[in-house]
């Protein structure tokens, strides 16, 4: 260095490097709380959509059913309906079942769909699906299916649980 030119002291750059990594280190922290958020809130809106999903399809086979089954199924068939097309006289029968998924607890539904006993036509519906019967039951009593489903997504402390109810009411004739 020339005479009369001064450099930085030891104590301002152990200050100022303090500073810099105090800003990046809240830096870090705000990122991570940022992506740990939106992978809550992606696994949320995953078990929200499975019990949507669930819900739409039951509601709309309630709806066309004479007949409802809920009693006296073996797993994994959940949930059953029939019905016969007026028009053409078809008869469809609905099966709604639980089915395994490899190395998991949970479970995925499917509706299988037959038409004058003839081949099923099977539909995912959901996945995801605690099959515990006191998160995801049904119950028909005059008239009115009342169907809870519970789907869980995610794993860890991202993990996120969607439940809901629902009421249907049957057709009337």
């Amino acid at each position: 260095m020339k005479k009369g030119e001064r450099g930085f002291t030891l104590i301002e750059l152990i200050v100022g490097l303090s500073i810099i990594f105090l800003v990046s280190g809240a830096g870090a922290m705000a990122t991570f709380q940022l992506l740990k958020g939106t992978e809550v809130n992606s696994t949320h809106m995953t078990a929200v959509r499975q019990v949507q999903n669930a819900g739409y399809w039951i509601s709309h086979d309630t709806r066309m059913a004479q007949t409802v089954h809920t009693v006296n199924l073996t797993l994994p068939v959940f949930l059953v309906f029939n019905w016969t097309e007026g028009d053409t006289q078809d008869e469809y029968e609905i099966a709604y079942t639980l089915d395994d998924v490899a190395g998991s607890t949970l479970k995925k539904l499917h509706r299988n769909q037959s038409v004058n006993g003839g081949v099923n036509t099977t539909t995912f519906v959901a996945q995801y699906i605690d099959p515990d019967a006191a998160k995801t039951s049904c119950q028909y009593i005059s008239g009115k299916l009342t169907l809870t489903i519970t789907a869980t997504a995610g794993a860890g402390m991202a993990e996120q649980s969607e439940t809901r109810t629902y009421q249907f009411v049957r057709r009337s004739g």
